[in-house]
């Protein structure tokens, strides 16, 4: 099932994001660390935000198996940006022992409904080229290139 998150899921979603944060700082030590992307206290101002959904996908037992962090994006008035409408999608995880049930995907098609329902133009998200899964996932979501960051490390 999916539905929005509320305050009885943050112990599992800080698991979640425990999840996502190694295999970023495994992909890119050098950039990431370990630690806390949210405390409590920032999570349950989250979900107190209507313009940064939080969805969640339950098992029968209501235990969250995955999630995918939202954000309403717009310009306004803005000199050379449209005044379009985007979900961003800040974070998606699923349980990496529940991977493969297609619980990503009933995240990500739930934000696609989101979207809609908020009139929204299009759904955009960063991905690092460090997580090829990830990226492999939002390809067959759909998902192409809007634009790509580069870097060149520095010799110290």
């Amino acid at each position: 099932m999916i539905r929005y998150a509320c305050e009885k899921d943050i112990d599992r979603i800080e698991e979640l994001l425990a999840q996502v944060d190694l295999v970023h700082h495994n992909g890119r030590p050098d950039i990431f660390k370990i630690g806390k992307k949210y405390s409590e206290e920032e999570l349950k101002e989250l979900l107190k935000d209507v313009t940064r959904p939080i969805l969640v996908c339950t098992d029968e037992a209501d235990t969250v198996m995955g999630y995918c962090f939202c954000m309403e994006k717009q310009y306004k008035d803005h000199s050379v940006m449209t005044d379009i409408r985007t979900l961003y999608i800040d974070d998606i995880c699923v349980d990496e022992k529940m991977r493969g049930k297609h619980i990503g995907k009933q995240l990500f098609d739930a934000a696609v409904k989101l979207a809609k329902e908020r009139d929204c133009h299009n759904i955009t998200l960063n991905v690092w080229s460090c997580n090829p899964t990830a990226m492999r996932f939002y390809e067959a979501m759909g998902m192409l290139p809007q634009k790509i960051g580069m870097e060149l490390l520095l010799e110290k």
